[in-house]
């Protein structure tokens, strides 16, 4: 693929592990581009399906992808390794089970020169895929505007636009010095993200939907519930008070933010049996629910979803499991 060597070099890093199903299809949207001058970073985080046999095909075709593989430790290492091998000027990720539109790179490069370079970063909307309907949602509003990161944090802690994820956004290269995704930690992007809005002096927001969310089965969302997604709490609150020791003004917004992932956890109990343990769980996620309960229909800005499913679960959990349940397959 001919580079164009007027524009930077923009690395794109894509994690890889046992994704063989999809990995053509999220190379074949990368190597589309109308954004040529790309240095695509695969790492193979120990893969034992024909991912990496699928990523030395295309290698061997497009002299801008890069492999680089080690043990499997999970998807912040391969970030994080993705992070050290870049060359760049800008920086953006992609999930390998997800695919973009042929113009990802070059509209968020486009919301940066828009800028004239004076923003750190763009970002841009999903469209939420769903893999067993097909059935895709917009998840923006397919308007333009120029935020300072504070209020993005804002935003993505009451779910208006701004999503917490990892990719969807490109970055200069100097936004990720010092900056690590938490190795071992699944839900990693809600205890990171927000680090990246800090730093950045504004960001340019362009909420039309470039990059393709697809929504599995057995993602790690909706997989049975372990102990390991109470790791969603644990990045929450680091997020929420690493926010409001920097903005105490935010302390409503992270609140919110707060009993949304104790929802979030306590709807992936609903496939758990009723152990001791998945019992004093619920018992905690709902307390905590409960006692901020005031907060959540006081602040204006909580969306009306998160209100309904309080007043669910005032009527017994298994009530709120069951409007949950009819909920989730209205929206799928």
């Amino acid at each position: 693929m001919k580079k164009n060597s007027t524009e930077p070099v923009i690395s794109i890093i894509i994690p890889i592990y046992n994704v063989e199903k999809y990995l053509k299809r999220c190379l074949d949207s990368v190597e589309k581009q109308i954004y040529t001058n790309l240095e695509i970073i695969l790492i193979n985080d120990g893969s034992t399906d024909d991912s990496l046999v699928i990523a030395e095909e295309y290698a061997k075709k497009d002299s801008r992808i890069k492999i680089f593989s080690e043990t499997n430790h999970g998807l912040s290492a391969a970030r994080n390794l993705g992070l050290k091998h870049v060359t760049g000027e800008y920086i953006t990720f992609i999930d390998s089970d997800d695919y973009v539109s042929n113009d990802y790179v070059s509209y968020l490069y486009s919301l940066l020169e828009k800028s004239n370079f004076t923003a750190s970063m763009s970002i841009c909307s999903l469209m939420n895929v769903y893999e067993d309907s097909g059935k895709e949602i917009n998840t923006g509003n397919n308007k333009e505007y120029t935020l300072p990161g504070k209020e993005c944090i804002k935003m993505m802690c009451y779910h208006d636009l701004v999503d917490t994820c990892a990719y969807a956004k490109l970055g200069s290269k100097e936004l990720y010095n010092d900056f690590e995704f938490p190795e071992g930690k699944v839900f990693e992007d809600i205890g990171t993200t927000y680090q990246l809005f800090e730093k950045a002096n504004k960001v340019e927001c362009g909420f039309k939907p470039k990059y393709f969310y697809n929504i599995r089965s057995n993602s790690i969302t909706t997989q049975k519930f372990t102990t390991q997604k109470l790791d969603l709490l644990e990045m929450t609150d680091k997020m929420a008070d690493d926010v409001v020791q920097k903005y105490p003004d935010l302390k409503k917004a992270v609140l919110r933010r707060r009993i949304y992932a104790r929802f979030s956890t306590l709807n992936q109990t609903f496939t758990s049996k009723g152990t001791v343990k998945i019992k004093e769980i619920r018992n905690e996620l709902i307390k905590f629910i409960q006692k901020n309960h005031k907060e959540l229909f006081f602040d204006k800005n909580v969306p009306k979803r998160d209100k309904v499913a309080y007043l669910s679960l005032c009527m017994g959990f298994n009530f709120y499991k069951s409007s949950w349940n009819l909920y989730s397959k209205i929206v799928k």
